[in-house]
């Protein structure tokens, strides 16, 4: 009976979807574990063989830990709101809705030929109604609530509204902007109802604020910081400029230090806490007051060394504060928005990484020294951001060595105030233990004095004080976009109003384009329906505005990450209708396990899914502040791209063996073309690029041979290689294997078609350890010593490995497994039944086949995992090497208990012992117990 992989898998795959095996209980004795990928975006390019890598690995420790007696989560579904699915709208002019279903349809398809135990019955996708509702009901909270320092938690934006009520904002201590005037309760009485709504949005965890954001005109929206590489929208390339603009925003920065210390309650890589810590960016420091000379303005800057305060050469302003324009003079002003044009180019995330370019532009106006009343050159420069901290810099060119290097490109001066610190040196010392000198009163303090020393000083008169700050800025949350969840807001009188829960979810409107309009609103303002009647509570046509019943709905969409920051809780109770999980459903599950995804989401979605599954604990809606335990960062699997050479200048093409130094312009073929031996297919590539149709191919042997080079695995590179050929070829648990085969899950690895043929070639060898010409071969005859050994070694290490996520010492391991059992021809079913189970969260489908040959009726899936018992393991027996003068002749195995005396007389009595001897007695026997025997003659 031939291993037909293809009818086995199909026959499994139908099997499982049938009986709903991975179905998981949300009310159940077992202990729970949840086991969770990050979910994909569903592109039209579909999988290629590098995606399912972590899939693999969850999908095997889910299946593990059922063997283990746990009530397993482990479900999937798709991020499917996104710029992409827009895009290709924009281009086609199909609705974003069908696309993303059809794609969809494909991911679907693929993930189930790979066999993955996933629990379908409660998939998620961001863009369906039913899931956004929930993302609009968690905008809501966030609007209505605030964040009380006190507390150090949100509250009810009521229980702030309560307090003003009775006695104004004096004694509140909450996270808010920092232009709020204190008022009393009759103050508030007094205000006007826009009033109150103003003042409230500046306490609000979501609000809205005029903000400095990344604008692409190319895709006209709004783009975060991860969505911009090297300066250029990562969609498409195209230009991005800052630019102001009204955007809700969440006030992440409110749970700055709890996200900083919660860092220490999880199990997650090093390397991207470190990012996240980085990206938080806590500093130490003071506020400091500097007047403007002439103006009545003044600067306020944070500085993490208030020490350093006496030797500050000149204030380095962001080049976009609106402060700027009001200060510069006009000798000043054509350099000045020249160069605040020019910044406008760059992405703050750029500005932020360059510390190489010093550039510039001095305003002509000057800062007044807090302490000496000197004044102070203000410049402009494109390293200084207006959103962190204040926007403004107090620049020590003896403290700081990208202040140094200002100072001398442009000709400020540099006073010295360390004592003995020469400031020329090109690496700058660490002055944190050197004396203060040339600093008025505090000459000859230490740091560490002198920083306290500065900050009463600033207290006392007024102009500063001590503060922590944190680099971390409040999130936009706005997008220019069509597809993207729409915010439950309408405005009043230009002031937003929430939609009750009962009218959610507002759907996405039907319009003709996806562009924004011609007077530059966002995409939805081409929508003719889309407005919000106060009296039917439903969407109706804009016509019927009327500012009276029926008001304009916001036209910008969220972002991405909207509905990414909360998905996990949703899979734990996927159908309710009426919450968007019951407290049963979070009390039972509470969080992730495990979670696998890649590192490139440190500081986007997994630092936005931390705030909002904290501000949801605060609230009470969840019942754990973190949401995953233990989160494992898969590498990359990367292809192996093939290339032709064309000579320079030449319509020449040469075989790689036959370059030497000629120069040569290397082309990308498709990796498709070419053959396990890295052969060219001509003709098809000359079919794929017409230009070289004609052209002269200078071949070795015979065939053209490829260079070949790692690289991420691309469309661009044409080195993709598709799932879909690989299971038709040989089947998913091959890929399965392989993909874990091929190197530490963490690490990156590069693929080779040609290397999956020794994984299938231990699935067949596995096959026939259990299946002959004519069917089952095992039996019930009793193991032998050794195939209890081989069983009980291989439970030992796979359960090992499994726990500390080596898979690929895993496969060895089964490798070796069957190779020991069919040189031992094994046909036990007390060893070839629970091997099956070893083996079957690797390579579940054949398993299960065999399995059921076996004669169970259950899944595999429900058996229980082997127990390991060293008693096998411990060796009873020793084969000693039995040598003749000091050359060993046979080996003899013998009882490791036996003693010296009954070792040499088993020796000698032994038949070959007396044909080496030929009746001659030998001089001595040297007995080594559990070692040697060495008859010497």
């Amino acid at each position: 009976m031939n291993y037909d992989f293809n009818a086995i898998e199909a026959k499994w795959q139908n099997e499982w979807a049938q009986r709903a095996t991975f179905k998981a209980d949300n009310n159940s004795d077992k202990p729970k574990f949840y086991v969770l990928d990050m979910f994909p975006y569903p592109s039209g390019a579909g999988l290629h063989v590098g995606h399912p890598l972590g899939y693999i690995a969850s999908d095997i420790y889910a299946r593990y830990k059922r063997h283990k007696g746990f009530n397993v989560l482990h479900p999937q579904g798709y991020d499917s709101f996104g710029l992409p699915a827009e895009q290709y709208a924009i281009q086609t002019g199909q609705h974003p809705a069908i696309t993303t279903a059809a794609n969809i349809k494909t991911y679907r398809r693929q993930l189930d030929q790979i066999g993955f135990s996933f629990d379908w019955s409660r998939e998620v996708r961001t863009s369906d109604p039913e899931y956004y509702k929930w993302t609009q009901w968690i905008f809501i909270q966030l609007f209505e609530s605030y964040y009380c320092k006190d507390a150090d938690k949100a509250l009810p934006i009521h229980d702030l509204i309560a307090v003003f009520e009775k006695e104004g904002n004096a004694n509140i201590n909450a996270v808010c902007d920092e232009d709020i005037p204190t008022f009393s309760a009759a103050d508030w009485q007094a205000f006007s109802e826009a009033d109150k709504q103003d003042l409230l949005l500046k306490y609000r965890l979501t609000y809205l604020a005029e903000t400095e954001v990344n604008w692409c005109p190319a895709l006209g929206t709004v783009l975060a910081n991860d969505e911009i590489v090297n300066g250029v929208s990562e969609r498409g390339g195209h230009e991005v400029v800052r630019k102001k603009m009204t955007q809700w925003s969440m006030r992440i920065s409110a749970y700055a230090q709890r996200l900083l210390d919660d860092l220490n309650t999880i199990d997650w890589p090093q390397p991207l806490k470190d990012s996240q810590t980085n990206w938080i960016g806590r500093s130490v420091g003071a506020m400091v007051q500097f007047e403007i000379d002439g103006h009545n303005e003044s600067i306020e800057v944070f500085t993490t060394r208030p020490d350093t305060i006496f030797g500050v050469s000149f204030m380095t302003l962001a080049p976009e504060l609106d402060l700027v324009q009001q200060i510069t003079t006009e000798a000043q002003r054509a350099e000045v928005e020249a160069y605040i044009e020019a910044t406008a180019k760059r992405s703050e995330r750029d500005r932020m990484a360059d510390v190489k370019t010093i550039s510039g532009a001095f305003t002509g106006a000057y800062a007044l020294h807090p302490f000496t009343g000197k004044k102070v050159p203000i410049w402009i420069g494109d390293y200084v951001l207006a959103g962190y901290g204040s926007g403004a810099v107090m620049a020590v060119p003896c403290g700081d060595q990208r202040d140094y290097d200002f100072a001398q490109h442009f000709g400020i001066e540099i006073p010295n105030i360390f004592e003995g610190v020469d400031i020329s040196e090109e690496a700058f010392a660490d002055k944190e233990n050197t004396i203060i000198a040339n600093s008025d009163f505090l000459n000859g303090l230490s740091y560490k004095e002198a920083m306290q020393k500065v900050i009463a000083e600033l207290e006392a008169k007024g102009i500063g004080f001590g503060k922590v700050n944190y680099r971390l800025r409040d999130a936009v949350f706005s997008r220019q976009r069509y597809w993207g969840e729409p915010f439950p807001v309408y405005y009043v009188d230009g002031k937003p109003q929430m939609i009750a829960t009962k009218h959610l979810p507002i759907r996405l409107p039907e319009v003709e384009k996806y562009l924004p309009t011609e007077t530059g609103e966002p995409p939805l303002g081409n929508a003719s329906v889309w407005a919000w009647c106060t009296e039917s509570n439903t969407v109706v046509a804009n016509d019927k505005v009327n500012h009276k019943t029926v008001f304009p709905l916001e036209l910008n969409t969220m972002p991405g990450w909207a509905g990414s920051s909360w998905y996990f809780n949703r899979y734990m109770d996927a159908g309710n209708t009426d919450a968007f999980a019951s407290k049963e459903a979070l009390d039972y599950w509470k969080d992730v396990d495990l979670y696998i995804g890649g590192s490139e989401h440190a500081t986007g979605h997994l630092l936005y899914a931390r705030f909002w599954q904290k501000f949801l604990f605060d609230r009470g809606h969840v019942p754990v502040t973190e949401f995953a335990k233990k989160l494992i960062n898969q590498g990359m699997i990367t292809g192996t791209s093939a290339f032709v050479y064309r000579l320079d200048g030449e319509n020449k093409v040469v075989s790689k063996g036959l370059l030497g130094d000629q120069k040569v312009v290397p082309i990308h073929a498709d990796v498709s073309f070419v053959n396990a031996s890295d052969e060219l297919d001509i003709e098809v590539f000359k079919q794929w690029r017409p230009e070289y149709a004609d052209a002269e191919f200078v071949l070795e042997d015979g065939k053209y041979i490829v260079g070949r080079e790692v690289e991420k695995m691309s469309k661009s590179k044409y080195n993709v290689v598709n799932p879909d050929n690989i299971c038709a070829q040989y089947g998913a648990d091959s890929l399965r294997l392989y993909e874990m085969f091929l190197g530490p899950l963490e690490q990156s690895k590069p693929w080779n078609t040609a290397g999956i043929t020794g994984v299938h070639g231990f699935l067949k060898k596995l096959w026939k350890l259990y299946m002959g010409a004519e069917g089952l071969k095992v039996t019930d005859t009793d193991p032998s010593a050794e195939n209890l050994k081989t069983l009980h070694k291989t439970i030992k290490k796979v359960e090992s490995d499994i726990e500390n996520f080596s898979f690929n010492t895993s496969v060895s391991t089964f490798m070796i497994a069957v190779n020991e059992l069919t040189t031992q021809k094994c046909s036990s079913k007390q060893i070839l039944e629970p091997l099956l189970v070893l083996v079957s969260p690797y390579a579940p489908h054949i398993a299960e086949e065999l399995w059921e040959q076996l004669g169970h009726t259950e899944s595999i899936a429900t058996a229980a995992f082997p127990v390991f018992e060293e008693k096998y393991l411990v060796e009873s027996t020793k084969e000693y090497p039995i040598s003749f003068n000091g050359k060993m002749r046979f080996k003899l195995e013998l009882p490791l208990d036996m003693s010296k005396d009954d070792i040499e007389a088993a020796v000698m009595a032994h038949e070959k012992t007396q044909a080496q001897l030929a009746g001659r007695e030998p001089k001595k026997v040297i007995v080594v117990p559990g070692k040697i025997v060495n008859i010497v003659g």
